[in-house]
């Protein structure tokens, strides 16, 4: 197994879908934009004992985000599963944002998926496997929350185009939409999204599933 990416890996979601994809055994790379927070998921990893590279990168930043995805590819192969958990998660109105922050938000919440798809799915696809999954969000808009409710809608059609592109070549393309807060021991525990994130990985190719939806409670 040449193993998965996490791009996002901090508390929370990010690093439940590390510690899930590497109980399985696949070696694990991290990516995020802080030292503290790669460090605390590569700690998160550690018990299962797997081959862990973290990389300090931005999402936002397209040449360090490639650089980072190589780096990845160089330690453990091309990889068989690619998480996007990148996001920018604000309450704001309608009208409150500057032009400015929107284009910060949806650079992180769509435009970062699209760059990181856009450096591995294709390799992927000349393999003929892989998966690449977002994690998406408010499966209905909310006026309180303007940009990520744009941005999530983003993430719909970024995996729609995404599998359009890549799906016909063995690449499955599929979103995780989380429709609360995520908290451990609630409904929203990140251990039990995380295995919907597992879940899509090993779908056989007839059944793929292009979001997933947890609304709440343990599977």
């Amino acid at each position: 197994m040449s193993g998965a990416v996490i791009i996002g890996a901090g508390p929370g979601i990010g690093q439940a879908v590390a510690r899930r994809f590497a109980k399985e055994g696949l070696p694990i790379a991290l990516i995020a934009r802080s030292d503290r927070t790669l460090l605390a998921a590569a700690e998160a990893v550690a018990p299962s004992g797997v081959p862990v590279v973290t990389v300090r990168a931005d999402s936002t930043d397209r040449a360090a985000l490639d650089a980072a995805l190589d780096r990845a590819v160089s330690e453990h192969g091309v990889p068989d599963v690619v998480v996007y958990n990148a996001a920018i998660i604000q309450a704001d109105a309608p009208g409150q944002l500057s032009v400015q922050g929107h284009m910060d938000a949806w650079a992180v919440n769509v435009v970062g998926a699209l760059n990181a798809a856009a450096r591995v799915a294709p390799a992927m696809a000349a393999r003929g496997t892989g998966t690449f999954l977002v994690t998406g969000g408010m499966p209905e808009p909310k006026r309180q929350y303007v940009s990520l409710s744009l941005g999530k809608a983003g993430v719909r059609t970024l995996v729609a185009l995404l599998d359009q592109e890549y799906g016909p070549a063995g690449v499955h393309v599929a979103s995780v939409t989380v429709a609360g807060p995520v908290a451990p021991g609630t409904g929203f525990d990140p251990d039990d999204i995380a295995e919907h994130y597992w879940r899509l990985h090993t779908q056989p190719r007839h059944q793929w599933e292009r979001e997933a939806l947890h609304a709440g409670g343990s599977r």
